[in-house]
């Protein structure tokens, strides 16, 4: 049996499908969006958090598409994500933009995560619970890199020539989006709703190129929920397709992100709201950032009328004033108190802030005297004439 040098052709040409160039485009757009999908629910939300169960359908369905499409060995990339949150933005971060410079983790940001999963302290510490089954120990991990190769094969059956170019956008999506975009870009840049500990920022309030994981600041806050939208405005694809599984009974979840209730009316706070702003901290801090902006809004006008500010000084000191007090250093703190020398508002809404913090911070006090130092907090809010504050206050102590 011959075959002719057309037919070859042909094959290179269009492969076993047929497909024209824009079916085939399409047909990469989906495969690369299911990629993404098993990232972000089976591997981080699954895996590395724990913020859902998954049944088995689902679960090895995910299991054998990253292995076809990734090579993701499952231990590796949860321990890593793990020690990520354990040690983020410091020097044992494995892939932080803070110490190891955003040119570094954006494109080398794979290389990265290969070298430290090669560290068998990180895998022995940080990848318990993790499978470690027959199929997951005579396949997926033995044989890694034999999924993409296959992969490859499959795609140049399928469209011909072009197949190799859909393999290679495959091979780069996960490397450019997740190692590069979320790792990097959502340390270094962004929107924060929350002032979490690190310097995790939301890229973008639409979570559907990279599955949700878009909102980067929202997950740092938040870690163990499945959901990664905390706004009206955001959205979060992966937990779409979560609520579409746990319908269909293929999916539980199991933690999400705490939504704050009210009590209005209440007229002092008592151990219920003191339990409730512990349990909703980073909200309470977000509403308070919010307040001190409507504090600067009524103090600009005084301000700018002092011929020794400078526009510079007032924009650089807007930005401190939300910033956590604990994070200025030095030169930041002495730029604050000459602001203060100029307004006893914003050094009352500074000082505030952080006799605040200290209601859920680790400490000695007692439920009774935590719950004395809130209700205390309140009451100089509410008698400091400060509308914005008065404001703010009236909200806390509704917290249930």
């Amino acid at each position: 049996m011959t075959i002719s040098l057309q037919a070859v052709l042909e094959f290179l040409n269009t492969g076993l499908t047929g497909l024209s160039g824009w079916q085939v485009f399409f047909y990469t757009l989906l495969v690369t969006h299911i990629t993404i999908a098993s990232v972000t629910i089976y591997l981080h939300r699954h895996q590395a958090h724990r913020a859902l169960d998954l049944h088995g359908i689902p679960s090895h369905f995910f299991r054998f598409w990253l292995w076809l499409t990734t090579g993701q060995v499952t231990k590796e990339w949860a321990s890593i994500h793990r020690k990520h949150h354990a040690k983020c933005d410091t020097a044992e971060d494995p892939h932080s933009p803070v110490t190891r410079g955003i040119k570094k983790v954006f494109w080398e940001g794979a290389e990265l995560y290969r070298a430290e999963s090669k560290n068998l302290e990180t895998m022995e510490k940080y990848g318990h619970g993790t499978p470690s089954d027959w199929i997951e120990r005579n396949l997926y991990t033995k044989y890694s890199w034999q999924g993409v190769a296959a992969l490859l094969i499959i795609n140049v059956m399928l469209f011909g020539a072009i197949g190799i170019t859909v393999w290679a956008v495959q091979m780069i999506w996960i490397p450019v989006t997740a190692a590069g975009i979320i790792n990097g870009i959502g340390h270094y840049w962004g929107y924060r709703n929350y002032d979490c500990s690190d310097a995790a920022t939301n890229i973008i309030p639409f979570g559907i190129l990279i599955g949700g994981e878009e909102l980067h600041n929202n997950h740092h806050t938040f870690a163990t929920s499945a959901k990664l939208s905390s706004k009206w405005y955001e959205f979060d694809i992966g937990w779409f397709y979560i609520r579409v599984l746990e319908t269909l009974g293929l999916a539980k979840v199991k933690k999400v992100a705490p939504a704050p209730k009210f009590q209005h009316g209440k007229v002092q706070a008592d151990l219920e709201t003191l339990q409730s702003v512990i349990a909703n901290r980073y909200d309470v801090m977000a509403k308070y950032a919010k307040s001190v902006k409507s504090a600067w809004k009524e103090e600009l006008a005084h301000l700018k009328d002092k011929a020794e500010l400078e526009s510079r000084f007032l924009k650089s000191s807007r930005k401190l004033l939300q910033r956590e007090p604990a994070k200025l250093e030095a030169p930041q703190k002495q730029q604050l108190s000459e602001l203060f020398e100029h307004s006893k508002a914003l050094e009352t809404m500074h000082n505030m802030r952080v006799e605040l913090g200290v209601i859920w911070e680790r400490s000695h006090f007692t439920r009774d005297q935590l719950l004395h130092k809130l209700q205390d907090w309140c009451d100089r809010a509410e008698a400091s004439g400060i509308k914005s504050l008065q404001e703010f206050s009236l909200r806390l102590r509704s917290y249930a």
